[in-house]
C-alpha cells in the first residue's frame, strides 16, 4: 500500500514537471516591441582618457 502511493506520487511529480516544461506558456509579459533611444549620444572628451 505505501509503495504504491508513493510511486503514484512520483509520477505525478515528474508528469506535472514535464507539463510545465513543454506545455504553453503563462507568460503575461506586456508585448511591446523595440524602443526609440531618445536619450543624448555620449561624446568621449579628452579629459577622461586614462
Amino acid at each position: 500500500m505505501a509503495i504504491s502511493k508513493m510511486l503514484a506520487g512520483v509520477m505525478q511529480y515528474v508528469s506535472e514537471a514535464f507539463l510545465r516544461i513543454f506545455g504553453p506558456t503563462d507568460d503575461a509579459y506586456p508585448i511591446i516591441g523595440v524602443q526609440p533611444f531618445t536619450g543624448e549620444p555620449y561624446k568621449k572628451r579628452a579629459t577622461e582618457t586614462w
